[in-house]
């Protein structure tokens, strides 16, 4: 058995005799110099294990010499490698060098014996199908709340992935505002929001979860967003459902792709904050999307002239939802500089159609 460093932690790895023999610190220099090259009568995960074992050699030449065997693996022993039941130590490492090959990627992240944390990693890259197949572990998912956070931030993590890993917390986009079933009552919530916090935090797990109009000044917000930010995802994403109106309305601002779009599936959400929400500009134009495709939401006049008055909603939503609006709204958006020339041409052409200009 011998020691080999990890991205993060010394490991054991378990080597048979005859490989054992090659990747010794008291084997003799020469020796460990010539295993480094490569040319061993190993089977490849374990040719793999000990060049890795050999990359953190003490002599200069034989780390340098061992890195440059294990980085030049042969296409055919380096998918053995990646597919077989290999080290995670030797799996995280292989992945930050074979960074840039996505199928590579790919095999790592289908590897059980890959570790989390190199999984979270792989989350983080821009390789489409990597990101697919890391979002449907769940078991990975909700055992290291680090990889939902890498997907979240990725630009890459679709519309479909996010909904499939709401879908296995149980938060899904809502199609209706109606009362759930399963809503907690405030003093509930409450309970829930302070055992989410922990410590003393009774006035803010208050004010978190109450959906009362809440007069708050700004250093109160500060402390409320401070406590929020203290949270993991796993924890907003939860925040998000037991929550209140103040705790939606910070959260629905998350840079977190994943715990903004949690709000849109709380089952407190109401029609009176989505207006909000689609009146902001501040709002991302993915979430506008999300607002804009609920056909339970669209119902409310107020919902669809936020969208439309809004810049920030893509154009050929905002375009659909003008045919609906009134013509006293009409003549103000052909009028407005917030809007796009193609909304305010629209909106033009619509009352012109009607003979109302």
């Amino acid at each position: 058995m011998a020691d080999a460093p990890s991205s993060t932690r010394k490991v054991k790895l378990r080597l048979s005799p005859q490989a054992e023999k090659y990747a010794r610190r008291d084997a003799p220099v020469e020796a460990r110099r010539m295993a480094a090259r490569g040319a061993l009568p190993l089977e490849p995960t374990e040719l793999a294990t000990v060049l890795l074992v050999l990359a953190n050699d003490p002599d200069a030449s034989v780390k340098e010499t061992a890195r440059a065997s294990l980085e030049g693996l042969p296409e055919h022993v380096l998918k053995t490698v990646l597919t077989g039941p290999a080290h995670p130590a030797l799996l995280s490492f292989l992945a930050h060098v074979h960074k840039e090959t996505e199928k590579w990627c790919e095999a790592i992240a289908l590897n059980p014996a890959a570790d989390d944390a190199t999984v979270a990693w792989l989350a983080t890259l821009p390789h489409p199908r990597v990101v697919d197949i890391i979002s449907q572990n769940q078991e990975r998912m909700m055992r290291h709340e680090e990889i939902v956070d890498a997907l979240g931030a990725n630009p890459l993590t679709g519309r479909a992935v996010i909904e499939r890993i709401l879908g296995f917390l149980g938060l899904e986009e809502r199609e209706t505002v109606e009362d759930d079933d399963e809503t907690l009552d405030e003093d509930e919530a409450e309970a829930a929001v302070r055992e989410l916090l922990g410590g003393e935090m009774g006035e803010i797990a208050k004010l978190l979860a109450s959906e009362k109009d809440e007069d708050v000044d700004e250093e109160i917000e500060g402390s409320l967003y401070a406590a929020i930010q203290k949270m993991t995802v796993m924890q907003k994403i939860k925040l998000a459902r037991v929550g209140g109106k103040e705790a939606r309305a910070l959260l629905i601002k998350d840079r977190n792709r994943i715990v903004s779009s949690s709000v849109l599936g709380s089952p407190k959400l109401t029609e009176t904050e989505v207006v909000g929400f689609a009146q902001s500009r501040s709002l991302s134009d993915e979430l506008l999307r999300i607002i804009a495709s609920n056909r339970d939401w669209t119902k409310n006049y107020q919902i669809k002239l936020a969208l439309v008055t809004n810049p920030k909603t893509p154009t050929p939503q905002a375009l659909k939802f003008l045919n609906y609006l009134q013509d006293k709204d009409l003549r103000s958006l052909m009028k407005s500089r917030d809007v796009s020339n193609n909304v305010s041409a629209q909106a033009r052409r619509l009352l012109t159609k009607k003979g109302k200009i």
